[in-house]
């Protein structure tokens, strides 16, 4: 069991980007698979809710986050994945999401992004980072088992679906999402691939995606899923956007991108939508870590993730 105390102490050491014990990570672990083995596909959340983007192990970004929206449990959050990957903190910023969602189940969603995959974190950075922090590939395995418990979406007040990516041609319903096994690895078609993998594009119709998954999709599909949904809105992440945030077609749809000047390098600002319990939306703008704050990893990453 994981007391409260415990699990106060371990958040606090993870809030320093400082690591915990890989048996502490293996009780965390096995507590969050018993919250996330009864969510649903689709995870009903209610407003208010504060939504986040990617945030791709940009711990010090993700502590500017949490300075702009709130701590947890006094606002509401909703994470649309990609926790991993490219940034230097992929350990220490999915470890403290992980338990502050065991600490506080109710205040903290976190549905699945396409690096919550084995095979992508093992090119994209986050197998090398916990061999290279904890010398073996435990934590590692841990981590992505449960990646596959993660919710596929969230569904705010029935109003606003959020997803990773996109949609898909093979779903029409939320009832469609609900069906899906969702506990295994990211497939490379289908409609679970899809949802993490699409992009939407100003086009008619479905395209085909140039990463390689998912698919391309236009604001006629939009309009017509969220009119056979009854929804506002779809919200999602999977792609960087300059400004922060995007809204596409009258609104109906729209990404929000947390990773401020991603890998490092790229001077985009960073965004994070807050629904009020009427569903009234305001994105807030923040801007990366100031570098005193930061503390760079010892040893740089071996290979370079960034291209």
């Amino acid at each position: 069991m994981v007391s409260n105390g415990d699990l106060d102490r371990q958040i606090e050491t993870l809030r320093n980007c400082e690591l915990i014990r890989e048996a502490e990570v293996k009780l965390i672990c096995a507590k969050a698979r018993e919250i996330l083995v009864e969510e649903s596909n689709v995870q009903q959340v209610s407003s208010p809710v504060t939504i986040c983007g990617d945030v791709h192990g940009q711990f010090y970004d993700v502590r500017e986050l949490f300075k702009v929206g709130g701590d947890i449990p006094t606002t509401n959050y909703l994470f649309l994945g990609d926790f991993v990957d490219r940034g230097y903190f992929s350990v220490e910023t999915f470890l403290l999401l992980l338990a502050l969602k065991v600490r506080y189940p109710d205040r903290i969603t976190l549905i699945r992004g396409n690096h919550e995959s084995r095979q992508i974190t093992q090119v994209y950075g986050f197998y090398d980072e916990c061999l290279r922090k904890f010398g073996s590939v435990s934590v590692w395995r841990y981590c992505t088992e449960i990646f596959d418990y993660l919710s596929l979406s969230a569904l705010v007040d029935n109003k606003v679906l959020c997803v990773h990516g996109g949609l898909s041609p093979s779903i029409n319903t939320l009832d469609q999402i609900r069906t899906i096994d969702r506990k295994q690895e990211v497939p490379h078609d289908g409609a679970m691939c899809d949802l993490m993998w699409s992009d939407p594009e100003q086009m008619e119709g479905w395209g085909l995606s140039p990463r390689g998954a998912g698919y391309l999709f236009g604001g006629d599909v939009v309009a017509q899923f969220n009119a056979a949904n009854g929804l506002d809105l779809i919200c999602r992440a999977h792609q960087l956007v300059m400004e922060g945030y995007k809204m596409m077609f009258d609104d109906s749809i729209c990404t929000v991108w947390s990773a401020p000047n991603y890998c490092y390098r790229c001077g985009n600002v960073a965004s994070i939508l807050e629904l009020d319990e009427n569903l009234v939306r305001k994105f807030k703008i923040f801007e990366a870590a100031p570098q005193e704050e930061r503390n760079l990893p010892s040893k740089k990453p071996i290979a370079d993730y960034f291209l």
